[in-house]
């Protein structure tokens, strides 16, 4: 019998509008569900969306073709003793917590099992990194104490996915807590090589696929083609998180030369994304932090190089011929690189597509992340 584990998510697939966090649970499903008997508690709803998934049933366990099971909740459905009964079916090698900061899907699951013997994980996810933490700073400094301070991280593991993020649970947590690096684990890829695209000197087509927000960095990806000549496109993909931001995006659109276009292309299905890098010539996304990025190492298994900031685990991709990455306090030099990008030629921009190639071969096909997953539920 396999051993059983309970994740707790706000949404989960058939979703796809909350982005990262979705990726990574279900790729921890692809590549374990074989192993560990897994349960997943999520809403029967995507993100931003008010109407549920179309053939769910709320309120039950669902079986998933793959063999995992899913409990969908409904609006009524998420509460408190719901979870006591979900947590009671048990017994559960872990219970398993994606983010730091749900009120349904974290804190009260943890709440639920403080002072308990019962296994809990908790996947960082990127939220108390520097750039996430300088938003609403003090209403998140004043959580974390409470959550110390009531005894709901005593005994908790924390999974890390890269060594700043072990840093920064040490920083927020405490020096005494107890920290997994664990890698995230990659969408299966099946491509054996990168697509042949074409590419004229003069021309360049860019492409984001992440959420309108102040933490992906959109604004500052606009400002950085203002000074770029030649015919350049930059489609972005992705719900629109602030309304607000988007508004001070658009007013940095309306300034760019007639040359430049920018249009958001509202939101791509998971399924459609690896095929859509087939049409772009590089993935521009230069987000404040990032723990994984899915987005970007789905772009490095589709050839598609990488224009990014230093704030990710894909460094030195220069060195890689896969791509840039630069650091946030230097637009000048993001600029540089895209009228660079612009001016290539076909051969050299299929040098770099090979080379991401490779390095997204390199990062999906390494066992050691899965391995090191597996026991992070299963110790």
């Amino acid at each position: 019998m396999k051993p059983r584990a309970l994740v707790f998510i706000d949404w989960y697939l058939p979703g796809y509008k909350a982005g990262g966090p979705v990726r990574s649970v279900a790729n921890l499903v692809d590549h374990l569900r074989d192993k560990v008997d897994l349960h997943i508690v999520t809403t029967d709803t995507d993100y931003t969306e008010t109407t549920p998934y179309a053939g769910v049933a709320p309120d039950r366990w669902a079986v998933m073709p793959g063999g995992e099971k899913v409990w969908y909740a409904s609006r009524t459905g998420v509460n408190a003793a719901t979870w006591r009964k979900l947590l009671a079916e048990g017994p559960w090698a872990t219970v398993y917590m994606n983010g730091m900061y749900s009120r349904w899907f974290s804190v009260l699951p943890l709440w639920l099992l403080r002072g308990t013997a019962q296994r809990r994980v908790v996947a960082v996810r990127g939220m108390l990194a520097a750039g996430m933490m300088k938003h609403g700073a003090l209403k998140k400094r004043a959580f974390l104490a409470a959550m110390r301070l009531l005894g709901c991280y005593r005994g908790v593991v924390f999974q890390a996915t890269n060594a700043e993020e072990v840093e920064d649970v040490k920083r927020w947590i405490g020096a005494e807590a107890e920290v997994r690096l664990v890698p995230n684990l990659g969408r299966r890829a099946h491509a054996t090589g990168p697509p042949k695209r074409d590419k004229r000197p003069g021309e360049l087509r860019l492409v984001s696929v992440a959420r309108i927000a102040v933490e992906k960095n959109t604004l500052f990806a606009i400002e950085c083609l203002k000074h770029v000549k030649g015919a350049v496109t930059f489609d972005l993909y992705g719900p629109i998180y602030d309304e607000a931001y988007w508004a001070k995006c658009r007013e940095a659109i309306a300034q760019l030369p007639s040359g430049i276009t920018v249009t958001h292309k509202g939101v791509a299905a998971p399924e459609e994304v690896p095929g859509l890098f087939a049409h772009y010539h590089a993935l521009f996304m230069p987000s404040q932090g990032e723990n994984f990025g899915h987005t970007m190492v789905e772009a490095l298994a589709a050839g598609l190089p990488l224009l990014i900031s230093d704030r990710t685990p894909w460094k030195e991709l220069e060195h890689q011929n896969a791509g840039w990455d630069i650091p946030l306090d230097d637009p000048a030099r993001f600029t540089r690189t895209i009228q660079l990008l612009v001016h290539m030629e076909a051969e050299a921009l299929r040098a770099t597509a090979g080379g991401a190639f490779a390095l997204g071969k390199r990062s999906l096909d390494d066992p050691a992340p899965v391995q090191r997953t597996l026991e992070l539920l299963v110790p």
